[in-house]
């Protein structure tokens, strides 16, 4: 623990940390300066949440080389965050640090807690705070806020993780990319940040490709990735990387698209189009997408819109994606596209359109007015897929939150989990083609030794101990006109209910009682999907620390819950029995 030598009001400070030493000088109430000594890699900065933003500057060498804002803590400290000064390590580091007006009456600035527990570490040690809800096989960021998955690409064994990310604090802000890689889907590398917000802005949404053959001149097989700078306007930026996604460099005639008067124009997703031997890109843009081509990945012109009166419009439209499925001898192109708010049980969702393209133009089959969702649980937002995924393979992954909630979910030092990995395909139902959406068979890797369990309408406890992670894989023969009612609980009676209701068709997810939900009154709810009653029957329920996703023969359904402790009895009630195996997940 570092030594406080001495406190002086608008005077410097200097505490020591083993080889390192911050000298504190504190300019006047709202300006302070750390000197920054010895060769430590990382400043951890205290955070307390509920704390203004002050906008620190790190220099080097009397250069601006880095900023971002940071709740810096002023009489508590919830947890640390990691600041890197490994990029400028061996210079001189000077951190430039405004605390922004508000926070409080006229006072001593010294008195800030932030100043005497900032410290200084050659590597990442401390362990994270949050344990209660941190997932066991959900991708989640160390610490910190997560929001969109961004530039997802499969490359020489890899699958590459990027997201959005603010590396010092819980909550938005500060958008980054951040960077994880696995080589399974399940077990995940976290690499952290691999793109920073620069003078054209924050780091928005994006994509990212294996440039083959080297059509854009920064090396053949770069990962080139095409993101959203996010600042007076959003334009698109690309960056490269020659080591396989550990680097990036931005390219230097950065924008590479701008648009007039739209200021929602962001999210790029690239694909390659095989029908017109070109790179694509979708684009979100306000109330519609756009579709531009390239030779190089550097110069684009704009080829057709796609949107007007079709689908859901209730929101803003977001984080497209084009996607091609074989369906019965042919192929189809889906085009996912997400939206805030407008979804169906409120706030954000992803809604999909089954469809034709030309190389040019994509052409819907359904009528405009049709709308379907891809998943009908309130949480699974920003759906995105693989691009050179092996196999040919078409696999998704989205955001499990929403924004109504998602800067007040009940989590400590980090915020925001990924859904599990689904690979996508087309199913008939009657006349209607719908998107299947499948957990990726690499999470069948996780089950542990399976339990069998007869159920019927007496409780079953599933664990001696109860456990926060496993899977449920529930069958049963279900009449036409009956119906049956799956209820998971803990010992304290809390409780999320499954119901499938023949009259109307449709299967639910009661969440009203599944543990702490008043910290939004938009997260108690009952989220409903359309599925075809009756006959055999199988409910796979994937069940992790503080998620719930299920999945039907055609439907999929995603929601987040936060019981005070992992629910372990299941009890049946309707006219059926069913045969339930259960498979215990450590990771």
């Amino acid at each position: 623990m570092r030594k406080l030598i001495a406190i002086l009001s608008f005077c410097a400070v200097t505490l020591s940390a083993g080889a390192q030493s911050l000298t504190i000088t504190h300019l006047s109430e709202t300006h302070s300066m750390v000197q920054l000594g010895g060769k430590d890699r990382y400043v951890m900065l205290p955070v307390q949440e509920t704390a203004q933003e002050a906008v620190v500057k790190v220099l080097s060498n009397g250069r601006e080389v880095y900023k971002a804002n940071v709740s810096l803590a002023i009489d508590k400290t919830d947890y640390l965050v990691p600041l890197d000064l490994g990029e400028w390590n061996g210079s001189s580091i000077l951190l430039d640090i405004t605390m922004r007006q508000g926070r409080g009456v006229r006072r001593d600035p010294s008195d800030d807690v932030c100043w005497s527990e900032m410290t200084t570490v050659p590597a990442l040690t401390y362990t994270n705070k949050e344990k209660k809800y941190r997932p066991t096989y959900h991708f989640s960021p160390a610490w910190g806020w997560m929001n969109d998955p961004n530039g997802m690409v499969y490359k020489d064994g890899e699958w590459h993780l990027f997201y959005q990310y603010n590396p010092y604090g819980s909550f938005w802000g500060n958008m980054h990319w951040g960077h994880a890689v696995s080589k399974d889907l399940i077990h995940w590398e976290q690499l952290g940040i691999a793109i920073a917000p620069d003078a054209l802005g924050d780091i928005f949404s994006g994509s990212a490709i294996v440039d083959k053959d080297n059509v854009a001149g920064f090396g053949k097989d770069a990962i080139v990735a095409m993101y959203t700078s996010a600042g007076d306007n959003q334009t698109q930026s690309i960056a490269y990387s020659l080591d396989n996604g550990r680097t990036f460099t931005k390219y230097a005639g950065n924008p590479v698209i701008m648009a007039e008067d739209t200021p929602d124009f962001r999210d790029p997703k690239l694909f390659w189009d095989p029908q017109s031997k070109q790179w694509k890109v979708i684009l979100a843009a306000g109330q519609e997408v756009q579709f531009y081509s390239s030779d190089n990945l550097k110069d684009w012109t704009y080829d057709s819109s796609f949107g007007l009166a079709y689908g859901n419009h209730n929101g803003v439209w977001e984080c497209p994606d084009l996607v091609r499925l074989p369906f019965e001898g042919k192929d189809k192109y889906v085009l996912i596209l997400n939206i805030n708010p407008g979804g169906p049980f409120g706030g954000s969702a992803t809604q999909y359109f089954v469809g034709s393209y030309d190389g040019k133009t994509f052409k819907c089959d359904d009528l405009p007015t049709v709308t379907r969702w891809m998943d009908y649980g309130k949480d699974h937002y920003a759906t995105v897929t693989w691009s050179n995924a092996p196999d040919n393979r078409t696999v998704a992954i989205a955001w499990m939150s929403n924004w109504q909630y998602a800067n007040s979910v009940p989590t400590t030092q980090f915020r925001s989990a990924n859904s599990v990995p689904r690979d996508l395909s087309l199913i008939r139902k009657g006349k209607e083609v719908l998107l299947k959406s499948t957990p990726s068979p690499e999470m069948e890797a996780l089950r542990g030794n399976p339990v069998q369990l007869a159920l019927s309408t007496a409780p079953v406890e599933l664990f001696d101990t109860p456990q926060r992670a496993y899977e449920l894989v529930i069958r049963f023969n279900l009449p036409k006109k009956e119906d049956v009612t799956f209820v998971l609980s803990n010992e304290t009676g809390e409780q999320v209910v499954f119901s499938y209701n023949a009259a109307v068709q449709t299967f639910s997810m009661d969440r009203r009682g599944s543990g702490t939900v008043k910290f939004s009154k938009s997260f108690a709810a009952v989220t409903t999907a359309p599925t075809t009653v009756g006959g055999k029957m199988e409910l796979r329920l994937l069940v992790d620390s503080a998620s719930i996703e299920a999945f039907g023969e055609d439907f999929c359904m995603t929601n987040l819950v936060f019981p005070a402790s992992p629910y372990n009895i299941l009890k049946m009630y309707g006219n059926t029995k069913a045969d339930v195996t259960l498979y215990p997940i450590a990771k």
